[in-house]
């Protein structure tokens, strides 16, 4: 049977523990006990758990050998700021496909009233990254980084494969895109509702990122991250 899997909150050598509500769900919700084995992962090493002690909000585990886990693959992925219930979508998803990082971004066609919540949001996206990465047995969840603007777009990794997904491309696929680019790390864009705008696609140009398409329909924004991240990532395992 496969055992659950924690990212604790709090760990080291020989002990972990959850903490707050995250303990809490595994006591009430998952009736824990004393002796039970789970995995729990301590920083990026994955270890066997023993729950050693159930209090109020505190669950204490003895770790034992370390458990075997498969790296995570370098995908970074650059999200135009949309309808948080569809983004929160986005992010549950492409966690458990396995990407590294994710950026909001607020775009030029991101409604206003979403731009000025968005800094507030950022610790649900984490919490839902968090719960995403446990349910796929990951041993971290993807960073979660606070909303930029788009004009920071410019400070991200230039030695990366840097990957817009636009309407407007017609010659090159995702896929294609990939195959020629192998063995490096990779930033996928993914615009708002209606988009990337055309002054931010020519900024894309010109700051040497490399357009591709998914096809010739039209995705909203969450279909299209969810796409583009399972496409990467089967592209470079």
């Amino acid at each position: 049977m496969t055992r659950r899997r924690w990212i604790a909150e709090e760990f080291s050598d020989q002990h972990a523990a959850l903490t707050g509500a995250h303990a809490d769900h595994l006591v009430r919700v998952l009736r824990a006990r004393v002796g039970q084995e789970c995995d729990i992962a301590a920083g990026s090493v994955v270890r066997r758990g023993r729950i050693a002690s159930i209090q109020d909000g505190r669950v204490e585990f003895v770790l034992g050998e370390e458990v075997p886990t498969t790296p995570v693959p370098p995908v970074t992925l650059l999200l135009a700021i949309f309808k948080f219930d569809r983004m929160e979508w986005a992010i549950e998803k492409c966690t458990e496909l396995g990407v590294a990082r994710i950026v909001p971004v607020i775009a030029r066609r991101t409604d206003t009233h979403l731009a000025s919540a968005s800094a507030k949001r950022v610790e649900r996206w984490r919490r839902i990254a968090h719960q995403a990465a446990e349910q796929s047995r990951r041993a971290i969840p993807p960073e979660t980084t606070s909303p930029i603007r788009f004009q920071e777009i410019a400070n991200l990794n230039a030695a990366a494969v840097r990957i817009v997904l636009a309407e407007s491309e017609q010659q090159n696929s995702l896929r294609e895109v990939l195959a020629s680019t192998p063995g490096r790390e990779i930033i996928l864009a993914i615009g708002p509702e209606g988009g990337w705008a055309d002054e931010e696609l020519h900024f894309f140009q010109a700051s040497g990122w490399i357009p591709a398409s998914l096809g010739s329909t039209i995705l909203r924004a969450e279909t299209a991250a969810i796409t583009a991240t399972a496409i990467a990532i089967s592209e470079i395992s």
